[in-house]
Parts: C-alpha cells; structure tokens; sequence
C-alpha cells in the first residue's frame, strides 16, 4: 500500500546510547527522501529537550540507555506528549519482552538491532525501520491514560463449548495493545479465538507468554494439529502462515511455510479466508489497526460464508488501513470503536445461527 503523500519531510528524533548507531542511523536517514533527521540524542534527558524544540514527527527509542531506560522514557512520552514512536531493541530474550512491553504502552512497531557486525543484517534493519518510520508518521496516537482499575471480565457466552464455532482476530501496526484490551476481559472459559498479528518471529514467543499471564484464557503459540478448544487462544507464528482446518473432531491449527500472502506472512487473509472454509457461518471475524489491505479479502470471504464481521472504528485505530481496506471491500458487518468490540463478538458468537445468512 503506498504510503501518503505528505507536503513536508517526516521530521525523526534519533535516540540511542550508542554514537555508532546514532551516526549510522542518522547518515541512513538523512539520504531517504521525504525524512529529516531533526536531531540526535544520547539519552532520554538530552532527547527530552531536542523533542521540546524540534516537534518530530517520529522518535525512534533504544530501549537500554543510561540514566533512563527506553520503557520509562516512552511512558512519559506517552502520558506527556504522545508521539510515534519506533523501538530498536536488541534480539535478545529480555529485549523481546522489553519490546513487548514498549508496544503495549504505545510505541507504533519495533525493529531488531543486528547482532555483532554484519553488514547486511544492518542494512536490512534501516530499510525495514525506514519503512516502519513512514508508517509511523501516519499514526493516530491519544493521551495515554494510567490504567487505575483492571476492566470487568465479560460474561462466557453460552454457546463457548459448542466445538462448532469459533472467532478469528486480525492485527498489524497497533495490533499489540488492542490484543492484549481484547483478552483482558474474555472469560477464562472463553470460545476458541485464533488471532493472526504482524510480528517478527522473535518477538511472539514473548508476546504469547505476556498475554497468558495477563488474561484469563491459556494464550500459545499455534502448533501444528493443536486442537481449537474453550478457553484457549492460539496466536500465529511471526514468520508463518496459521491457518485452519475442520476435521470429525472439530476444529485445529495447521502451520504452513509458503509464500507471502497478501504482502504478509504470517498473514491475515490467510488465516480468514481459511476460517470461511472450515466455519463458514459459524465463525465471527474481527480486524483491528493496521496498515495496509491484509485481511480484507479474507474477511469478505468470511461475510459471504455467513460469518458475522467486525471492523475497528477509525475513531479508535493507531492505523485505519486494514480495518478501512476491509469496510471498503465490503467484508465489514459492523464497525465499532475498540472498547465495545469484546462485547459485541461475545454477543454475536452467541447469535450465530439465530441471523440470516450473509447475501
């Protein structure tokens, strides 16, 4: 999907402990048309006067620095003035979760430091964060408000133990956060949800275990032949497709290689379009914020399967792409904003076989 045309250059705050990469990163960006490089910073105490006066479009945060760590600076970025931002994190286990941490309080995506020094992976990371800059400079960010009280868990609806019907979830840039409100309060004995979210295979480990601690439900990593039960939640691979297949037995995950679908893999048309063979009517199908058309396709094939659709409300998305990439195909039953989505794919899970079927 291009990008949209802006009158002015993507002005981007670079800040990172290290003066190599600060230095590399800068002389990168500064070549790329349509960027600036509107400062450089050590640490978030030298970025916090650099963002005063220069206002950037973008910031992109190391995460390990001195005198303040990347998660503490963008919690105060966040609550202070919010801001798109681009982590670069190590690949190490600790970076991961750190990471994760990150895009649940705001950040808009993340990109992997290289290990050691090699040359190419370094230049396959700036492309891929000059990329993830741009996408940034579109993102529609809010105060971030402190979260005081945890949210009330949503009643099981009655039919979560049917074994016949299911709930597919979609996600890319902004998708972390909306995951994490969505199964907050699902019910531990929740109907099986099959989730697809853009993310590179380093980070989902983390991702997927962070999730199962947070909400009730068991959250994992899908697996080959692992069945889709009550209470569980099975979330795609980051760098292959999940897809699923019915059998006697109901419901299960297959993990397949292959190319790219749609731009992506994993991909979210690939695990919708999936969902419309196996369930047809008996599924409901949600995407939330993300750039790009993936899952739009998938979704229509989902409607006209006779599965209810829900699409994320622009009003709420870090990114209205995919969600509006789906409403304009016309794959979308409903939008609404993201704190009334829980409820609603409850409540239509519960329906399914008491509406008429999709024209």
């Amino acid at each position: 999907m291009p990008h949209p045309i802006r009158s002015r250059p993507i002005r981007v705050v670079i800040v990172d402990d290290s003066s190599l990469m600060r230095e590399m990163l800068k002389s990168i960006l500064s070549e790329e048309p349509g960027i600036e490089v509107a400062g450089v910073a050590r640490d978030p105490y030298e970025a916090r006067e650099i963002i005063k006066h220069t206002n950037p479009d973008v910031i992109t945060l190391d995460i390990e620095m001195p005198r303040m760590d990347g998660l503490s600076f963008l919690e105060k970025i966040m609550t202070l003035r919010p801001t798109p931002v681009v982590m670069v994190s190590s690949l190490t286990r600790e970076g991961s979760d750190a990471t994760i941490r990150a895009l649940e309080i705001g950040a808009v995506d993340c990109v992997a430091k290289p290990d050691g020094a090699d040359g190419h992976g370094f230049e396959a990371m700036t492309q891929e964060l000059v990329g993830k800059i741009r996408v940034a400079a579109t993102a529609r960010l809010s105060m971030r408000r402190p979260h005081t009280t945890a949210s009330p868990t949503l009643p099981t609806p009655r039919r979560a133990g049917s074994g016949t019907r299911l709930i597919a979830i979609g996600a890319s840039t902004g998708g972390v956060e909306r995951i994490r409100d969505v199964l907050a309060v699902m019910p531990a004995d929740c109907p099986p949800i099959v989730i697809t979210q853009h993310m590179g295979p380093s980070y989902v480990p983390s991702f997927a275990a962070r999730l199962d601690r947070l909400s009730a439900p068991s959250v994992r990593l899908a697996t080959q032949g692992a069945r889709l039960e009550q209470g569980v939640v099975h979330i795609a691979p980051g760098d292959r497709h999940l897809v699923v297949i019915r059998d006697a037995h109901g419901y299960s995950c297959h993990i397949q290689d292959g190319p790219p679908v749609s731009g992506h893999r994993p991909s979210v048309d690939a695990l919708f379009s999936s969902v419309a063979r196996a369930a047809g009517a008996n599924a409901v199908g949600v995407i939330l914020s993300g750039m790009g058309r993936d899952g739009a396709t998938g979704l229509l094939a989902m409607r006209e399967a006779g599965a209810y659709t829900i699409g994320e409300q622009e009003s709420s998305c870090v990114v209205y792409g995919m969600p509006r990439a789906a409403k304009e195909a016309g794959a979308v039953a409903i939008e609404l904003p993201l704190a009334q989505i829980p409820a609603e794919m409850l409540r239509a899970f519960d329906a399914i076989g008491d509406r008429p079927r999709a024209n």
